[in-house]
């Protein structure tokens, strides 16, 4: 079974196939994690510049003429990164495909619409994190009836567990509990609801702290005002800004839990990090956390925009056995996010979509 797995997302930055290979590093996990299963699986990327390049025992291409590299690739299966390159599937060769989203959104324009609906039609199935994730495109009409919708994670990690007094110790994270939260400072993370559960919850765990790690921040003047004007959060919480990705992997290990308060995610990178480190959640109840959880079976689910709701759910995690709860994190990463679990998964997704 000949795979290629293909990014139609031509780099705004022009960045060249190296960086691309850094920056994009997710892709090279999944295509590694399909090849570990005996899939013959090739990656092809649209670039400004031309390169070969193989890592980790996936040849990558990187090239402008797409259609031209892809038709000499002969794959029997496309796997295709993205759900709104429809004008651009239209002109490749007629090959089976696989359409994956990552966080896309219907389109609104009609004639985008109208390619999305056909590249949707020749496809063999959509992969999202959560099957609920597909019903927007539903309600506006692009998947037709008998497409198969399947449901798989966007990616897996690497990260490992390890002794969480050593990781305080390396990383000076303290708090009974410290939460982590590892995400942007913008209206959909929420991070004005995440400090409202942390004010309210400290009043019953005194020995509360908050870490945040973020890379954008719109919402820093927020923020801050909001930590300065409550007692509760001043000196409580830890506005930590970007911190390194091997980093973030003792973070985690250092940590209690992690917490997050996003309104929509394609999947959520930050959460599958921390479940491959055996950190418990307290996310939200979004499809793809639902999903990324086992719908709940790991961690606490909490409403969106609540933060009453997050304070309970705080209050509710603290007082359960910490260690129990890291091995059974882990344990479920094992067996249902582990680059070989997302191997496995895919690779059944493939033999299905090829039997069709």
């Amino acid at each position: 079974m000949k795979i290629v797995h293909l990014g139609l997302h031509l780099d705004a930055a022009q960045r060249g196939p190296e960086a691309l290979l850094q920056a994009w590093a997710t892709q090279l996990a999944v295509a590694q994690a399909v090849a570990h299963t005996a899939c013959e699986i090739s990656v092809l990327q649209a670039c400004h510049a031309e390169a070969v390049i193989d890592h980790g025992g996936v040849r990558h291409r990187f090239t402008a003429r797409v259609s031209e590299a892809l038709a000499a690739e002969r794959p029997d299966l496309v796997h295709v990164h993205g759900l709104h390159f429809g004008r651009q599937l239209l002109q490749l060769p007629k090959l089976p495909l696989l359409l994956q989203d990552h966080a896309n959104t219907p389109p609104r324009r009609p004639l985008h619409w109208l390619h999305t609906r056909r590249a949707f039609a020749r496809s063999r199935g959509l992969l999202f994190c959560a099957t609920e994730q597909a019903l927007p495109f539903m309600r506006h009409g692009l998947i037709a009836r008998g497409t198969k919708v399947h449901e798989v994670a966007e990616a897996s990690s690497h990260f490992a567990p390890m002794d969480t007094a050593r990781a305080r110790q390396l990383s000076g994270i303290d708090g009974d509990p410290a939460l982590l939260w590892v995400a942007h400072l913008d209206a959909n993370k929420d991070p004005m609801t995440l400090l409202d559960g942390v004010s309210l919850a400290a009043e019953k765990l005194p020995g509360l702290k908050l870490w945040c790690c973020f890379g954008k921040a719109p919402l820093m003047p927020q923020v801050q005002q909001r930590i300065a004007n409550d007692a509760r959060l001043s000196g409580r919480v830890h506005l930590l800004g970007a911190q390194p990705h091997a980093r973030i992997e003792l973070l985690m290990n250092a940590a209690d839990f992690l917490v997050q308060a996003s309104h929509r995610e394609g999947s959520g990178y930050a959460l599958i990090e921390a479940l491959a480190c055996g950190l418990p959640p307290v996310v939200t109840d979004i499809p793809s956390f639902r999903a990324l959880t086992g719908r709940g079976a790991v961690g606490w689910l909490w409403p969106c925009g609540d933060g009453e709701a997050l304070a309970n759910a705080i209050v509710e995690a603290a007082a359960q056995a910490r260690e129990a709860m890291r091995r059974k994190v882990r344990a479920h990463f094992e067996s249902c996010l582990s680059p070989d679990a997302l191997g496995r998964r895919l690779r059944t997704v493939y033999e299905e979509a090829l039997h069709r």
